[in-house]
């Protein structure tokens, strides 16, 4: 039987991690440029369209 390659292994999981790494950076510099609403928590808020609150103009 044939031993396993640790190596090829390792290889594979750190390219992985380095593209996922570089997915994640990608998308932060398109995000850069938009502003981020955060709850009194810090958590990020997605900005929310016209919602039950909005006032409606009067139908005739």
């Amino acid at each position: 039987m044939a031993k396993p390659n640790y190596q090829y292994e390792k290889r594979s999981k750190e390219l992985a991690k380095k593209k996922k790494k570089e997915e994640k950076l990608r998308r932060k510099q398109e995000n850069a440029g938009r502003p981020v609403e955060v709850d009194e928590y810090g958590n990020p808020v997605e900005p929310a369209g016209p919602g039950p609150d909005a006032v409606a103009e009067p139908q005739a």
